[in-house]
């Protein structure tokens, strides 16, 4: 049975009449193409990157599996519509503390349209892209079963500043996470969810040694899921920390040349993590 993911914190959400993912209960995610050339581009890359065999195995596991495109009952219950079926990546997480990240001081592609660029310069100046090299889209962190999730506001996530992230990082592996401004996080979880041979740094880092080789791909507004079990942690068990990619709509060949752009924005969020 499909139905809307309980744990989407960014992107199009299908609500209040609006397309967007749906979820089965055997670990797969089902994102509707969209309409113009992002929907083929998506599709393009994800068919590209499965049968490409310059992609080391340990570098694929960054990446959702891909099982194709099938048509679906759209969420909106407007009819058969395409969608991407890809790994449901928090399917085996019971309360992910979840943040989305998108990265690149530049999030347009090379080719697209002039209006297309404005409104993406526009986005990427007014948040931290410009000057950072990353955004935070979204977030959640899990506090308790009383507490339940704590999840920011769109309109206060788009008006982050550098210092904002640094807090939200921060937040992130605390155990006192709150929505209230005055209270200083803890930073509990940081050497195990960021720490350790396993940890999210750990990934960040493997994630960059391709980057500062692989001429593939360029990868415009793509996003770093970090993707981590409080619960878990808390007793004493692995935080199951994991970093995925996702959004590949504004992927371009990269034609023998670095992505410079993305690779950027990696050392930048890598650097204000290692910083906590």
């Amino acid at each position: 049975m499909l139905k809307v993911p309980d744990h989407q914190v960014a992107g199009h959400q299908a609500c209040d009449g609006m397309v967007g993912p749906l979820v089965d209960d055997s670990g797969h995610f089902y994102k509707p193409l969209q309409n113009d050339e992002r929907g083929s581009a998506e599709v393009a890359f994800y068919t590209s990157f499965s049968s490409n065999n310059k992609i080391p195995n340990h570098i694929r596991r960054f990446f959702p599996l891909f099982h194709g495109t099938q048509l679906i009952e759209a969420s909106d219950g407007s009819g058969l519509h395409p969608h991407l079926v890809l790994q449901d990546v928090v399917s085996s997480y019971h309360n992910p503390s979840i943040m989305d990240i998108k990265i690149g001081s530049r999030t347009w592609y090379p080719e697209a349209s002039d209006e297309y660029i404005q409104k993406c310069f526009k986005k990427d100046r007014e948040s931290t892209s410009l000057a950072l090299g990353f955004r935070i889209s979204g977030l959640q962190v899990h506090g308790s079963k009383e507490s339940g999730f704590w999840k920011p506001d769109k309109k206060l996530i788009k008006n982050f500043t550098a210092k904002d992230v640094r807090l939200v990082l921060r937040k992130f592996v605390s155990s006192n996470t709150s929505a209230d401004s005055g209270v200083d996080p803890d930073c509990f979880f940081a050497s195990t969810v960021y720490g350790g041979s396993a940890g999210i740094l750990a990934q960040l880092l493997e994630l960059k040694a391709w980057f500062e080789d692989q001429t593939i791909f360029h990868l415009y507004s793509c996003s770093v899921l970090m993707i981590y079990d409080k619960d878990s942690v808390s007793k004493g068990r692995s935080s199951g920390a994991e970093v995925k990619l996702v959004d590949f709509a504004h992927v371009v060949e990269g034609k023998g040349i670095i992505d410079h752009n993305f690779l950027g924005g990696l050392c930048s969020l890598i650097k204000f993590i290692s910083e906590i």
